[in-house]
């Protein structure tokens, strides 16, 4: 089973767990939410913009609000049967490329808004994914970096984001650099280096 086909499942397995009311690590949204965005980047090629560009996210706003309404049920039944018939990531090699990250992150988004969470533990191929993909994404969610900035796994392997004067190191598992990549400050990452050039690595806007 592909990465992002496991983490469609256990994501729709935790909604359905859940419920739509519970909060999540994405600002403003309950699990009803977060449900919906999915559903419209997978089935609504005319609001799926809006996700990444503003002047279009009103757009997307109100077809979301539309889905979010749905029955509990049918909503979560959408988000696990995938993409529409013709929409390009049923082709599963592309599903994978495209979709390994971001049901991996909406994934911890939820989970790590409920009490009690804890990261889960070392999976040796889900690790390999996840730090693939962080080496094709690192450098554009993280490109405000004003100082240098270097990753880090605990087995010393390192993205550097940029070269520079007082370079912070953020070093962590592969899903907790992953989420600190995407600014969710939840992750289990640690910090090295130079305080002044510490509080503006914290402070940095990341993501798309």
């Amino acid at each position: 089973m592909s990465l992002a086909t496991a983490e469609r499942a256990a994501l729709c397995d935790l909604f359905d767990e859940l419920g739509p009311n519970e909060p999540t690590l994405c600002t403003g949204w309950q699990t009803r939410d977060l449900a919906a965005h999915l559903v419209v980047r997978e089935r609504r090629p005319d609001a799926a913009p809006g996700i990444l560009l503003k002047p279009l996210a009103g757009h997307t706003k109100r077809v979301q609000d539309t889905y979010a309404r749905r029955p509990w049920r049918e909503l979560v039944d959408l988000v696990r049967g995938g993409p529409a018939p013709w929409w390009p990531t049923r082709i599963p090699a592309l599903d994978n490329a495209v979709n390994s990250i971001e049901f991996f992150v909406h994934h911890e988004d939820t989970r790590r808004g409920q009490a009690g969470w804890e990261p889960r533990r070392p999976d040796a191929e889900r690790d390999e994914a996840l730090w693939a993909g962080l080496r094709r994404l690192a450098k554009m969610t993280l490109r405000r970096t004003p100082v240098g900035l270097l990753l880090c796994r605990p087995n010393g392997q390192e993205i550097v984001v940029r070269r520079g004067p007082d370079t912070v190191t953020v070093t962590g598992e592969p899903g907790e650099l992953l989420l600190f990549a995407t600014g969710r400050e939840a992750a289990r990452v640690e910090f090295e280096g130079d305080q002044r050039a510490l509080a503006v690595v914290r402070g940095l806007r990341r993501g798309l």
